[in-house]
Formats: C-alpha cells, structure tokens, sequence
C-alpha cells in the first residue's frame, strides 16, 4: 500500500470514527419516556404508601414523613411541583405499570417484592427491622427512566453526603 493509501485509509476510519461518536453524543443515561425532562420545572408525580416514618398522611393530599421529606428536596432541585397518588402498595405499583407515577414511596427495602413493577434505587439508607436486622432502604423509580433514577440516586447520595 502507498503513503497516499495509509493515509486515505486512515482518514476514513478516523472520519467514521468521528461520525460513530457524534452519532452517540445524546445525554446519557436516558429515560423511555422523558421522565426527568417532564417533571423538570413540570410535575413529578409520586405515589405514597402510608408506612411511618417513611410516610404519612396528614390529611387527604398531604404526604409527611422521611421519605416524603427527601423527595420534597429532590422536586425542589428539579424545579418540580408533586402531584401525589396515595394509595396502597399494590394499587401504586399497578399505577407504576400503567405509566401513571414516576417514583413509588413508602417504606420500600431493597428486597422489595414489587421489583417486577418498580426499579428501586441503590439503598439510600440502612434502618433496623421490627426483627432487628438491618433493611436497605430504597426508592421506586419508574422502571426504564434511567435519566429520572440516575438524578434521584445522585440527589440521595448528595443528601447523604457521598458525593
């Protein structure tokens, strides 16, 4: 091969390469929906299911409670209002399925039996059961909206104070 063939060939591989690239430069990661993209400086919309601490309910729309707290300070960041669907754990995570919610709240550990419908987040916070064992603490992200869950785990690692 030539001088002026290497270096064709290498331009257009480096060309291709660059092309490659570009084509990959969208935000990563992304939701399936545009979760986060909605909710910021929009809505968030956030199912509770009443379990003290975590949860409470104060009166009809009015969620308190650790948990409630967290997300009051992560819909702050994002800009957002919450519309909140109270309900029991079953019922939020059917609302999850139907598209209807973007995180599930309420007490949720990571051996969550509602894995099939939610994504939980990475453990927030370790917390000692009624039986004395350690649970994980997570959050139930609407499975698919990376963007949405990637936000949020930054948030709680922030409020935590590993980032």
């Amino acid at each position: 091969m030539t001088a002026s063939g290497s270096r064709r060939g290498f331009l257009l591989l480096a060309g291709s390469c660059a092309v490659l690239l570009a084509s990959c430069s969208d935000a990563l990661p992304r939701d399936s929906q545009g979760a986060l993209r909605r909710a910021t400086g929009g809505t968030l919309y956030v199912g509770a299911s009443e379990n003290a601490p975590w949860t409470e309910f104060d009166s009809p729309g009015s969620v308190s409670g650790t948990e409630a707290d967290l997300i009051e300070g992560y819909a702050a960041r994002i800009g957002a209002s919450i519309h909140w669907e109270t309900a029991a754990m079953s019922d939020l995570a059917t609302m999850m399925t139907d598209n209807e919610l973007d995180l599930i709240i309420g007490g949720l550990t990571a051996d969550t039996p509602w894995s099939d419908k939610i994504s939980p987040t990475r453990p927030y916070q370790e917390s000692r059961g009624v039986d004395g064992s350690t649970e994980k603490m997570v959050i139930g992200v609407r499975p698919g909206e990376n963007a949405l869950q990637v936000s949020l785990e930054r948030f709680l690692a922030e409020e935590k104070g590993e980032l």
